[in-house]
């Protein structure tokens, strides 16, 4: 099998891999772009957008990409802040009033981007009524009291971060986080990503499906998967039954054979804490649930809903071309970049109990977002449950954006958005 579209000679390692991805049954459909310096090198797609009909993955099938989006979000902000219209160290309360209540006033916009406000749960189960009203959830959230004392510890706010961040930009312009995107970040550069996608772009977007489930419920000999989907992206599991939509929980029974050294140990402790439904890992990624509704991710509720933590519809193109924009210092000036970039929290992560480690909403390398050797220090982004990735470096020029439609399990699944970046970085020399 080759795949479609167009590889640079240099980096013919990289299709090899995409390929061998196929081959192997590690696909459903997929697509991976790399700019270098700018340039398109890698640009690839390939299998079926949906399996149910066989629809094929074109070189336009956008896919919705998880907590890729966060880093999207960021980037709106800082866009904002960049201006002079909020500052990232003043207090959320100056623009949100509200959010002063329950112990909050103190609580910073910085610790928001940096998942260190202690808001990582929305305590009320959120009504399908108000999964298109992103203003209603945030004011359930503005009326919690924090989990742990804000700016003591850091932990995944993996549906709160978008509904924080966004009230906040919303407050400041009056617009929601993906009419900032498609304003200033999307529309002006031509680039195919959408918060709130229209019709005609959930009508070819590609149907998530869950991935193969082994015997032992393992997979790639029980290693935790790296890069996209890994444990520390959007841990949990996926539930067949409900279209892939937000982590769903295994039975108790499944237990057995948790991969890591035993009660204490990360590894461990994240495996037990995704099959345990009241943990606070689950708690803090399904409540709003997509897949309380059928096909989950897949309902256009979700696709038009535009949740700024996790429901950015994207091609791979688009989201390397985003990341090739910040690189380039299109979007954000250099300076603004650098100092998001700059590690606000790194150690242990209340949520997913291993090492993470997040700059100004972007993640930096860690065992939550490991990267190949030569971007150990440079490179940044995000990943998505399942397994998507977009991934930035400025010191190497390079920008990567990786989409498909076979979920991975996140506790021990697929290492291929890891291979396809590693590939790439071998590719350089």
């Amino acid at each position: 099998m080759t795949a479609h579209g167009h590889c640079d000679p240099r980096f013919a390692r990289v299709r090899e891999v995409f390929d061998d991805h196929f081959a192997k049954g590690e696909e459903l459909g997929a697509a991976f772009a790399v700019f270098l310096d700018g340039e398109p090198v890698v640009d690839l797609w390939d299998g079926v957008a949906d399996r149910h009909t066989g629809r094929p993955w074109e070189r336009d099938t956008p896919a919705l990409a998880y907590s890729c989006t966060k880093a999207v979000t960021a980037t709106a902000f800082l866009m904002l802040a960049e201006r002079g219209l909020v500052d990232v160290r003043g207090r959320v309360a100056e623009v949100w009033p509200e959010f002063a209540s329950g112990g909050k006033q103190d609580i910073t916009i910085e610790h928001l981007l940096s998942h260190q406000s202690g808001l990582p749960v929305i305590e009320e189960e959120v009504p399908i009524e108000e999964f298109g009203d992103q203003a209603a959830i945030a004011a359930r959230l503005a009326g919690q009291t924090p989990i742990w004392e804000p700016g003591t510890a850091h932990g995944y706010h993996a549906l709160t971060y978008g509904f924080l961040v966004g009230e906040v930009v919303r407050r400041v312009t009056g617009r929601t986080v993906g009419e900032v995107v498609a304003d200033e970040i999307a529309g002006p550069r031509g680039l195919e990503l959408w918060l709130g996608a229209p019709d005609d772009v959930i009508a070819r977007t590609a149907r998530l499906s869950a991935g193969q489930r082994l015997a032992s419920g393992r997979a790639d000999g029980g290693r935790p998967e790296t890069n996209g989907g890994r444990p520390g992206a959007d841990g949990g599991r996926t539930s067949e039954g409900a279209g892939d939509g937000v982590p769903g929980t295994r039975p108790a029974g499944a237990a057995a054979g948790l991969p890591g050294k035993g009660p204490g140990d990360p590894v461990y402790e994240l495996a037990r804490a995704s099959i345990d439904k009241d943990s606070l890992m689950n708690r803090a990624m399904s409540n709003p649930s997509p897949n309380r509704l059928k096909g989950g991710a897949n309902h256009p509720v979700i696709m038009r809903a535009g949740w700024p933590a996790m429901g950015m519809i994207t091609t791979a193109r688009g989201l390397a071309g985003f990341y090739r924009d910040l690189v380039s210092g299109d979007i954000l000036k250099p300076d603004t970049l650098r100092d998001a970039l700059r590690r606000r929290v790194e150690g242990p992560d209340r949520v997913m109990f291993i090492d993470s480690s997040f700059g100004l909403g972007y993640m930096r390398p860690s065992s939550a977002f490991l990267v190949p050797a030569k971007g150990a220090e440079t490179a940044f982004g995000h990943t998505g449950f399942g397994g998507f990735l977009g991934l930035g470096d400025v010191r190497h020029g390079l920008a990567m954006g990786y989409t498909m439609n076979m979920m991975a399990n996140a506790i021990a699944g697929s290492l291929r958005a890891y291979r396809l970046a590693e590939a790439v970085y071998d590719s350089l020399g």
